[in-house]
């Protein structure tokens, strides 16, 4: 954390490799949109109000592990000097990919929603009344 001159903090991040950059305008355009519902952030503080343990786990890695339907290529492929490629996995700026990814983690978890976890977008946040209970519940994560 850096402090700037209206002595606000501000979060620094060390570039450690290449991340690729594709817009995904047109294709957001023309897809048909998922309005399955996303949570609001508040929504899940409320379910850690009152929890005597917690801890949040970024799931950003798990995001892009999601598999693209094999029969659609096509539509997110991006060219470079060096071809023509496409994801095969979901990639973050497709319009649908927030709410088929919160779908997919609500799917896989539906057992511990609001039991021991709660879930929003790639951020999840493990609970439990005791730390060693808590801590176990994160380890299988």
């Amino acid at each position: 954390m850096i402090q700037n001159e209206n002595n606000e903090l501000i979060s620094t991040r060390i570039v450690t490799r290449w991340r690729m950059s594709i817009d995904y305008g047109k294709l957001n355009q023309a897809t048909r949109k998922d309005h399955f519902p996303l949570p609001f952030a508040d929504q899940m503080l409320e379910g850690l109000a009152g929890q005597a343990y917690y801890c949040f786990l970024d799931g950003y890695s798990n995001y892009s592990q999601i598999i693209v339907d094999p029969l659609e290529p096509k539509k997110i492929a991006f060219t470079c000097p060096l071809g023509i490629f496409a994801h095969r996995k979901m990639s973050f700026g497709m319009f649908n990919a927030p709410s088929t990814f919160q779908r997919c983690m609500l799917s896989i978890f539906s057992d511990l929603i609001e039991k021991s976890i709660v879930v929003f977008m790639d951020d999840f946040s493990i609970f439990d009344s005791s730390f060693d209970d808590c801590l176990e519940t994160s380890m299988w994560y």
